[in-house]
């Protein structure tokens, strides 16, 4: 990357290149994220999408298992993909905030990649199911193959968030100790 293009990229809100040692935000980017709105946005919608996505795996278990449930079970598929839908767009607009770009930040690149696949199976599941194309069992075996996704997926942010805590512990106690010194 020549000067330019870095002098460019370290810019406030525009993205920055993943660099050793730098960690999940820079400094600008933690101020960014913190006074961004939709940082509590997707604190609300995480953990929402969590609870209607466990009751929808229930609901999706009992029909397999017993073949009852069926319209609810659909219903709560559906209403977990539109939930997943509402906290994609809402993070799309965060990252944007938080780093300058609408998907694909440096910092939660492989996070952003796996979503997409978690967004294809259940976009998959929802053409699936307008269109027929599959048997409701084949449509609950789908769902499943979605919810596994899902859960890789929201693994990597809870781990990401944990890193982020981290970080900022790491830096804090740096402060507080050059305070103490000085």
């Amino acid at each position: 990357m020549g000067s330019h293009e870095a002098s460019q990229a370290m810019r406030p809100g525009r993205p920055r290149p993943a660099a050793a040692g730098v960690g999940l935000y820079s400094p600008a980017e933690r101020v960014r994220r913190d006074g961004s709105p939709w940082t509590l946005v997707q604190g609300v919608l995480a953990p929402v999408q969590f609870l209607v996505f466990l009751v929808s795996l229930g609901l999706v278990l009992r029909y397999l298992a017993s073949g009852e449930g069926q319209s609810i079970a659909t219903a709560s598929i559906v209403v977990k993909t539109l939930t997943l839908y509402t906290i994609m767009v809402t993070g799309c607009i965060w990252e944007k905030d938080v780093f300058g770009v609408w998907l694909f930040a440096p910092a939660f690149y492989w996070e952003d990649m796996f979503s997409m696949a978690v967004l294809a199976l259940h976009t998959a599941y929802l053409i699936a199911l307008a269109t027929g194309a599959l048997g409701t069992r084949a449509l609950m075996l789908l769902a499943l193959a979605a919810y596994a996704t899902y859960l890789i997926n929201a693994t990597q942010f809870i781990l990401k968030l944990r890193a982020a805590r981290l970080q900022q512990a790491r830096q804090t106690d740096g402060t507080a100790g050059q305070g103490a010194t000085a």
